[in-house]
């Protein structure tokens, strides 16, 4: 069974793009916008600016392993967007993490 707070379909990134809020930092990109529900929605993606797929593969692993850090902090109700940047490519675990929740905190989505 598909997990119900992974952002899969094309009108809720479509929805994101058009009428969400974005903040930039230096790794990565952040797109975000209330959904009405009682859970958060989330999705992680890497272009091929990145690199290749070994490099794509690794800045989203970074990216989920920072957002799942602070989960618990994060208000309920929202669709999250994380899009590295290829300035993440070779990049630590703690500099992804101090990124994320920089921009989490620009965008006032931590409790």
């Amino acid at each position: 069974m598909r997990e119900p707070d992974v952002l899969r379909d094309k009108r809720d990134f479509t929805r994101l793009y058009k009428k969400g809020k974005a903040v930039h930092e230096k790794y990565i990109v952040l797109f975000y916008i209330e959904n009405g529900l009682d859970y958060n929605r989330r999705a992680f993606l890497a272009s091929k600016k990145v690199g290749n797929a070994v490099h794509r593969n690794r800045a989203r692993r970074l990216m989920k392993e920072a957002f799942r850090l602070h989960a618990d902090k994060v208000k309920i109700g929202v669709d999250v967007l994380f899009i590295a940047r290829n300035t993440i490519d070779g990049k630590k675990m703690q500099d992804v993490c101090e990124c994320e929740l920089r921009a989490l905190k620009k965008s006032k989505l931590i409790k």
